[in-house]
C-alpha cells in the first residue's frame, strides 16, 4: 500500500490486482480500477490490460469495448502478451473495433 500510495506503477497495479480478487483484502473493484488508472497513466501494460479486461467485463460499472480494446492494444504494443490475445480477439469479432480478420491473425501470431 505504502508504494503504491508512493507512486509507484508496479506496486498500484499489484494492489489493484488484489483488490480485483479480494487477496489478502476485501474485494473492491472500484478501487481496483482506481487504482489500475493510476499505474496506466504511467503506461504500465500489466495494469492497462486489467483495466481493459474491467472494462470487458463491466466489472464495477457498464461494459465498454471501445476503451477495453483501446487498453488492450496499449499493453499489446508493449509485447504483454495476454493484451496481443484479447486485441487478436476483439479484432475476430468486432467487438470494440471495426472487425478484421487478417489483423486478428497478426495478433494472433
Amino acid at each position: 500500500r505504502l508504494a503504491a500510495d508512493q507512486g509507484d506503477a508496479d506496486a498500484q497495479c499489484h494492489l489493484g490486482v488484489c483488490y480485483a480478487t479480494g487477496t489478502g483484502i476485501d474485494q473492491d473493484p472500484g478501487e481496483a480500477r482506481r487504482l489500475f488508472r493510476l499505474a496506466v497513466d504511467q503506461g504500465h501494460p500489466s495494469a492497462q490490460c486489467n483495466l481493459g479486461i474491467n472494462y470487458m467485463r463491466g466489472t464495477g460499472s457498464d461494459h465498454d469495448h471501445a476503451d477495453a480494446a483501446r487498453l488492450f492494444r496499449l499493453a499489446a504494443d508493449q509485447g504483454h502478451a495476454d493484451a496481443q490475445f484479447c486485441v487478436g480477439a476483439y479484432y475476430k469479432k468486432g467487438t470494440g473495433v471495426v472487425q478484421d480478420v487478417a489483423e486478428a491473425l497478426r495478433w494472433y501470431r
